[in-house]
């Protein structure tokens, strides 16, 4: 695949769930597409469209190691998304980001991403989860947040603010994710 063929398929339509799958099993063989997927998604942004952000989810799901060689770009642009429907698919590849840091512990993930890098990620991951969004890019963020946390320890403390005062209005998936870290905070003393 060439990135203009990719280009050509991201700027159709709405992609279906099969083609997104379909793109996908193209682009796990072709890691440097990657970095020009996420460029995509930068446009995408401006336009309102969400393919590209919606197949890069799906890449990263399966191929979360592709994201790597141009982390710092990825970190460094992250705060220029302003629509849900591609802040939503990047904020899950944030989660995925930091369940292979803090969780896994993946040497991968550890030896090629910095604090400078974490730290540009924290700072969406508090806008989201306390910008005027719907449920999904904040449920992502609280998780990405209690992880964060455990290397930033002041963010713990925000965070139990932050989910404290919004669990009243969530819906019943946000309080269940707000209850679940709320409840990890608490082992941890916070």
């Amino acid at each position: 695949m060439t990135k203009e063929t990719l280009h050509i398929t991201l700027s159709r339509e709405r992609l279906s769930k099969t083609q997104v799958d379909e793109l996908v099993s193209q682009l796990e063989n072709e890691p440097d597409l990657a970095p020009f997927l996420f460029q995509m998604i930068l446009l995408e942004d401006k336009e309102g469209t969400f393919n590209a952000a919606w197949t890069f989810d799906h890449l990263m799901r399966k191929k979360l190691q592709n994201l790597l060689p141009f982390f710092e770009t990825f970190a460094d642009r992250l705060s220029e998304l302003k629509t849900e429907s591609c802040i939503r698919p990047l904020a899950h590849v944030c989660e995925m980001v930091c369940e292979a840091y803090f969780k896994k512990k993946d040497p991968l993930f550890i030896q090629n991403i910095t604090d400078e890098q974490l730290e540009k990620i924290l700072t969406c991951c508090f806008d989201w989860l306390i910008g005027p969004m719907n449920m999904a890019p904040k449920v992502f963020s609280m998780t990405s947040l209690y992880y964060l946390g455990l290397k930033f320890p002041w963010v713990h403390p925000e965070l139990k603010q932050v989910l404290e005062d919004t669990y009243g209005s969530g819906t019943m998936g946000y309080k269940n994710r707000a209850k679940k870290t709320l409840d990890k905070l608490a082992k941890l003393g916070i």
